[in-house]
């Protein structure tokens, strides 16, 4: 199926049924008096967590979606029946806001949730409300209410602990492929990650944590080179960022460094508040690297960028070093998760 995260959609909520105009009518009972019953509600439109999507692909054909309204009142004080709640299911993750005006709907991050995105109108009201000691045979009603109507633009940021970053071919597809069990493509050439693909990383029973890998940056993404920065926006909600480089790049002129440079760069122009999130960096295809080298070039780069968070030399391709790096992040999001995250900074115009 393919990946989408971001769709526009339009609810209309159900219509209140109308009250009835109706005067009681029996053989024996001349003056009856009113009996109009009330309309029935329409009904309303919510938004529920399901934990079986990962992506918001049923909306691209699907895009209107309407509640049933409510049936107009009886005689005999017979209530018009409610329109029915229509339930639309959606990813974990998904952001929810008024497509119209930008503003913000609500945030559906935990399964079992429900959000209410568009109110059935209300019910109507029959003549037996209005009759008094003046006006025992009143003809007047109240028709229902209008449901509620509004686009809706849905946007899906992936809910994960741990983040990855890099160049293209730094092989973090390599490396949730060696922490989890996920398969994303793996191939020797740039852009295999076509969208994000997540992991979970056990590190023993009942201690676990969950990685998201976006496609690669390039220099120039936010002003649309390669494949852009859109995927970002499925790292804001992450408590730690890894940032993988490839120590043994195959064109002799690439620099690792500039390349660290290149993807902080682009972070700070996508969002200041996540190229501030705690972020290790991880030197990769360190098994490429004659033995007697790795310590050097390792120091070499850690001093070039002045670079003071956390510096773990791994091969994801034989799995040396990752180990113990997946424990340190565990250990680290197990010190983090009391804390409140802060995914709701906004990730600027981009997001």
């Amino acid at each position: 199926m393919k990946f989408v995260d971001e769709a526009t959609i339009r609810v209309e909520a159900g219509n209140g049924g109308d009250g009835a105009l109706s005067f009681r009518r029996e053989k024996f009972v001349p003056r009856g008096g009113p009996d109009g019953g009330d309309g029935g509600r329409g009904g309303s439109i919510y938004l529920t967590a399901d934990s079986g999507l990962n992506t918001l692909a049923d909306f691209r054909y699907s895009t209107q979606f309407r509640a049933p309204h409510g049936e107009r009142g009886h005689g005999r004080n017979c209530s018009g029946k409610a329109g029915e709640d229509l339930v639309i299911p959606v990813p974990l993750g998904t952001l929810v806001r008024d497509a119209d005006t930008g503003e913000m709907i609500g945030d559906i991050t935990h399964g079992g949730a429900r959000l209410l995105v568009a109110k059935g109108g209300r019910g109507g009201l029959g003549n037996t409300h209005f009759k008094s000691s003046t006006n025992r045979a009143p003809r007047h009603t109240v028709p229902g209410t209008p449901g509620e109507q509004r686009a809706l633009l849905l946007e899906l940021q992936l809910l994960a602990d741990v983040g990855l970053l890099g160049l293209p071919n730094a092989g973090k597809s390599t490396f949730l492929r060696a922490v989890s069990e996920a398969r994303p493509k793996v191939a020797d050439y740039p852009f295999t990650t076509l969208h994000p693909q997540l992991g979970v990383v056990r590190v023993e029973m009942h201690r676990s944590f969950v990685v998201a890998d976006i496609p690669g940056l390039i220099e120039g993404a936010a002003e649309g080179a390669g494949l852009g920065i859109r995927f970002l926006r499925h790292l804001v909600r992450t408590r730690i960022l890894l940032h993988l480089v490839d120590m043994a790049p195959p064109d002799p002129d690439a620099d690792p460094v500039r390349g660290v440079r290149s993807i902080a760069a682009e972070l700070r122009k996508f969002s200041p508040a996540l190229a501030r999130r705690e972020r290790w960096l991880v030197l990769n295809k360190m098994d490429l690297i004659p033995p007697q080298e790795r310590e050097q070039r390792v120091q070499s780069l850690v001093r070039a960028l002045r670079w003071k968070r956390p510096v773990f030399a791994i091969s994801a391709a034989t799995g040396a070093g990752c180990r113990e790096l997946t424990a340190q992040l565990m250990a680290r999001l197990e010190r983090t998760r009391a804390l409140p995250a802060k995914p709701k900074e906004e990730a600027s115009s981009h997001a």
